[in-house]
């Protein structure tokens, strides 16, 4: 199956959009790249709902997405994804949610790999105490992020 790979400019870095013929593959920050010209529908998608959700006027995302890995990690992402636009949670809550709640560290790993950040929203996670914790694109990132979401909630 073909991949497609489209670099988004956002107001805190390049985004990469990779894909297929049916679904995003991943979402994650890199350096500039070549675009090409022609996408498939749901990368399209995907560009104007992050265009959306940058501009303040898109609360979740409802692209097409296949999420790759152990089943606990699917748990994970699909609870993240479960994450209201402003919400903080902490890893705690999150492994409570699974019915794991001794599985708080396997949750930061597994949030930490997250394929397809932002539209699963990881950067909504924080530490029990509500303090910001590790973020594989930066803690200014995610400090950007939920203050955005913050801003027009």
């Amino acid at each position: 199956m073909k991949e497609y790979i489209y670099y988004y400019q956002s107001p805190i870095g390049y985004i990469r959009i990779k894909g297929d013929d049916e679904a995003i593959l991943a979402i994650d920050f890199a350096e500039e790249g070549q675009n090409k010209e022609c996408y498939p529908e749901h990368i399209k998608d995907c560009i104007t709902q992050l265009d959306e959700y940058f501009a303040g006027k898109r609360k979740s995302f409802d692209v097409s997405y296949l999420l790759k890995g152990t089943e606990f990690q699917k748990k994970v992402w699909t609870e993240l994804s479960k994450v209201s636009y402003g919400e903080k949670v902490s890893y705690k809550d999150i492994a409570k949610r699974i019915g794991n709640e001794k599985a708080v560290r396997a949750v930061g790993t597994t949030n930490g790999k997250n394929p397809v950040s932002i539209i699963v929203p990881c950067h909504r996670v924080v530490g029990a105490d509500g303090k910001l914790t590790g973020y594989a694109w930066g803690l200014w990132r995610k400090e950007w992020l939920l203050e955005h979401e913050k801003k027009y909630k």
